[in-house]
């Protein structure tokens, strides 16, 4: 990176997004604070089902955004050997649930050139044997051999591991810090206790409490923020390695030989109360085990370990908000989903975006300004803004 002195910078949120894009600084040079209200990846970054993909359909902007993050991740297991523990490419499966097909998602993928295979049903087992070939769709499946899994709170301590050798410094268990913002500029960040730590630039990496931590500082974003859980399963006796995407349930490995697990309608099922504590349903958890026991081969029986609860961040219309914000000099924000897929290159990016000073034509799409400033809170927001006391 080509830059002009040394910056000092405060990142807030010690989830994929806050790791990488402090990581990044701090090898680009900077000074660095990291700045976690607990522990490192107590968020959704520990709570994610961390599929790395650029499945399906999306804007021709965000795909391309999400083959770079695909691309880094390579980069990141080729100079990080230790890292076949915890990041994988062992391949993807998908089908689709009745009444419906995936010819058209196939066909979409493969005009882009993604790396996409149809697989009929009787060869299923060639591909991936540790799926239960009955239990996929008539038609066939998509099977992506590109696609993999990371544990996130691995590759997050990976990243402030090297933050810290480059001379960052980690302040964990700091409380909701908040931007200090002084005639306009970002200036630091003072934490729960009061304790200012001053900045030339600061990092809203926050997942979930982004929306609000910007709506108080009078900007706003638009937030389709859901509560959310995955289940972790105690260990299991058959070896997992495809990432699986079926009409109940999506199931990922893990490295210590659980799996995680999560789907659409057992997210629809938390009971969010007054209070925003969140209960999950033991319904839906046994629903999620016996999905996913019906479509592992030998169906083996799987029991809860334990669940994580809590906001899955997502922009209002599903695309990453990164960058400047416009109101407030010296202030950065990253706030998407698919943070796992997206760490890396969103850290690097962001990295050398308030290093240099310079845009990157990679982002143009992803601007705050893409929501223009007459937003009002009533219209943008879910209204889920009040932190969340989870059970």
């Amino acid at each position: 990176m080509t830059r002009t002195g040394s910056k000092n910078v405060v990142v807030i949120g010690g989830g994929i997004l806050g790791a990488s894009t402090a990581a990044h600084l701090a090898r680009g040079g900077a000074q660095v604070s990291l700045v976690t209200a607990g522990e490192l990846a107590d968020g959704a970054s520990g709570r994610s089902i961390a599929w790395l993909n650029s499945s399906g359909d999306r804007s021709a902007e965000y795909h391309y955004l999400r083959l770079l993050a695909l691309d880094r991740y390579r980069t990141w297991s080729a100079r990080h050997p230790e890292s076949a523990a915890y990041l994988r490419f062992d391949g993807a499966l998908k089908w689709a649930g009745a009444g419906e097909s995936f010819r058209d998602t196939f066909a979409f993928e493969r005009a882009g050139g993604y790396d996409s295979v149809w697989v009929d049903r009787a060869d299923v087992a060639a591909v991936a044997p540790d799926v239960n070939a009955d239990a996929v769709a008539a038609e066939g499946a998509i099977f992506n051999p590109g696609e993999g899994w990371v544990s996130l709170p691995d590759i997050i301590a990976a990243l402030v591991d090297e933050a810290l050798t480059d001379g960052a410094r980690l302040i964990e268990n700091a409380g909701e810090a908040r931007v200090e913002v002084t005639d306009g500029t970002a200036t630091g960040v003072i934490l729960g206790d009061g304790t200012r730590v001053p900045a030339d630039e600061v990092v809203l990496a926050t997942g979930p409490a982004v929306p609000a931590q910007l709506a108080a500082l009078g900007v706003f974003v638009p937030d389709a923020t859901p509560a959310a859980f995955v289940l972790f399963t105690d260990p299991v006796e058959v070896e997992v390695k495809t990432v699986l995407n079926t009409p109940r349930v999506a199931v990922r490995p893990t490295p210590d030989g659980r799996l995680v697990l999560d789907a659409d309608w057992a997210e629809q099922s938390v009971v969010v109360a007054d209070d925003g504590s969140l209960t999950v349903p033991d319904d839906s958890v046994q629903g999620l085990l016996d999905a996913a026991s019906e479509v592992l081969a030998g169906h083996p029986r799987l029991t809860a370990q334990r669940v994580g609860a809590g906001l899955k961040p997502i922009p209002g219309d599903g695309e990453p908000v990164v960058g400047p914000v416009p109101s407030i000099d010296g202030l950065y924000t990253l706030f998407t989903h698919s943070g796992a897929t997206l760490g890396l290159i969103l850290g690097e990016l962001a990295a050398e975006e308030i290093l240099t000073g310079a845009p990157s034509p990679v982002l143009s799409s992803f601007r705050l300004e893409r929501f223009g400033a007459d937003a009002e809170p009533a219209a943008v927001g879910t209204g889920a803004w009040a932190p969340l006391v989870q059970k």
